[in-house]
């Protein structure tokens, strides 16, 4: 009998060692421990954002100022990558010590029993964080080859000569900044007319030049029908009736959550496994943590809900968390989008009234040897000067965008932040020259 079972080794186990530390008796169920960390660690954030690192290097080393050109060794970046995790799984695997680590596909049964490879496990809470996989919408084959999802992009050894990218969310938009800034031939597939389609006019505009200026063709309102590998490459038909063969195609269609660890109907289960806002499932001491709960697919989020639930299991009573406060980003090359609270889109739907204040970056000098001439920065405020969130295309808009969270969370006022003294040159007073302008 457990205090507390966590299902799932993604990020839950950040919520495992919190537990444990505390002298709770605490098992955390993984379906290999050698994938201790998720999708982030293994699959995701950590080894694409490390491909999209070196890709840009190598478009930089392209520009009129270099002589000489250079290119991408798959094979070692795949080896540099690997050793990265290894690395990574052993720090977390000894930051368990004190949780009985079980190995092993892990199903919830019956109240409070988890069932893993035949044993049954009790306990008194029950976290679980199965994470998400990719969703590859009928009529695509899918053969981890030549069509592949984002779990087969980072293990390729070598680079297509060209390949066809289903999907502008996230994985899309950042798989077609390496792809095409790594030399290969990268055809765009949307289903609709507009890129980052919740943001600010000025933004999806300034996306769709960047998409443009990596050489990137974009196949607007193009959904496919079916897509296939043949002798040809991979036949991909179209909606409209029109096809074209592509050497490699990457279906990056979203994720969908993996609920198949529930096995009673005492939790209902939708598009996720249902929750309330303190993630505490439709049975008692049941909880749900990340993408397995169909709230946010962040890895930053799932974090910070396993964290908010342990908190709650610790009689800490943490407070409830706010999504909107959570960054969300998009690691595209040169330049990055990166959002948080409330942006144009979402406040005109609530019908809250606002002010904006948006600069461009060809304002500044650094815009001209940072690529950045496209980037934007616009801030939102309500009528009494209070930040209400903010939308960034810049370098590194991810690592810029946290002063907007931290004044989201102290709710502080426009007037406050602008009083703060941003380094010069950097596109951190940028910002506060939006501020000023407010």
């Amino acid at each position: 009998m457990y205090d507390i079972i966590y299902i799932g080794g993604g990020l839950n186990y950040a919520g495992a060692i919190i537990a444990a530390k505390k002298g709770l008796k605490v098992a955390l169920v993984e379906t290999s421990l050698g994938q201790l960390g998720g999708a982030c660690v293994h699959k995701g954030c950590i080894p694409s954002k490390m491909f999209l690192h070196y890709a840009n290097t190598l478009r930089q080393s392209k520009e009129s100022i270099f002589n000489g050109s250079i290119m991408l060794d798959m094979q070692r970046l795949s080896e540099k990558k690997s050793k990265i995790i290894a690395n990574i799984t052993k720090n977390i695997t000894a930051q368990c010590k004190e949780v009985e680590l079980i190995e092993g596909k892990g199903h919830l049964i019956a109240p409070h029993k988890v069932e893993v490879e035949g044993e049954v496990y009790e306990a008194e809470h029950i976290v679980i964080g199965t994470g998400s996989s990719p969703f590859i919408p009928e009529g695509i084959v899918y053969d981890a080859k030549a069509i592949i999802t984002s779990d087969d992009v980072l293990e390729l050894q070598e680079l297509p000569k060209n390949i066809a990218i289903y999907g502008d969310g996230a994985i899309g938009l950042e798989m077609a900044s390496f792809f095409a800034s790594s030399g290969v031939e990268v055809t765009l597939i949307s289903r609709s007319g507009r890129l980052l389609k919740r943001s600010h006019p000025l933004m999806q505009s300034a996306m769709e030049k960047e998409m443009e200026k990596l050489g990137i063709n974009h196949l607007k309102n193009h959904a496919v029908s079916t897509a296939e590998y043949t002798s040809e490459g991979v036949h991909v038909t179209f909606d409209d009736g029109t096809s074209a063969y592509y050497e490699q195609m990457l279906v990056a269609t979203g994720r969908q959550p993996n609920t198949e660890v529930i096995a009673t109907d005492e939790i209902r289960v939708n598009r996720g496994i249902e929750t309330n806002a303190f993630f505490q499932t439709t049975l008692a001491k049941h909880y749900a943590i990340g993408d397995c709960n169909g709230k946010l697919q962040l890895a930053h989020a799932a974090r910070a809900q396993a964290l908010n639930v342990t908190m709650q299991i610790l009689g800490k009573n943490p407070k409830k968390l706010n999504h909107d406060h959570v960054v969300k980003f998009i690691h595209t090359l040169p330049m990055s989008y990166a959002t948080v609270g409330e942006n144009k889109d979402s406040l005109e739907k609530k019908s809250i009234a606002y002010k904006e204040s948006i600069l461009t970056l060809d304002h500044f000098g650094g815009s001209a040897f940072h690529d950045s001439q496209n980037g934007a920065m616009i801030v939102y405020a309500d009528e009494n000067g209070l930040i209400l969130g903010a939308e960034i295309m810049s370098p590194d808009a991810e690592e810029i965008i946290s002063s907007i969270a931290m004044a989201l969370v102290g709710e502080m006022s426009i007037s406050e932040a602008s009083n703060t003294i941003m380094a010069h040159p950097t596109f951190s007073e940028v910002l506060q020259r939006t501020y000023a302008r407010l």
